[in-house]
């Protein structure tokens, strides 16, 4: 199964470390990073798509969790 999250947090090193938590367990960059304000909390963003493949798993919605992975 090909499994696909997008991750996001505040503008500081809490967003690089949620990356790079995701790399070190096996998940790729998928696109480019994304920017932007956050107008209700007055601050910036960050997002960062990441996939990863698992061999001989089935995806079944609801019952994955994919921050398991």
């Amino acid at each position: 199964m090909r499994l696909y999250r997008f991750l996001t947090a505040i503008d500081d090193a809490t967003f690089c470390h949620k990356v790079t938590a995701a790399l070190n367990k096996g998940w790729q960059l998928h696109g480019s990073p994304t920017y932007a304000y956050d107008r209700g909390e007055k601050v910036m963003r960050c997002g960062q798509a990441v996939i990863k493949d698992v061999e001989g798993e089935e995806y079944v919605a609801g019952k994955t969790r994919l921050s398991d992975w």
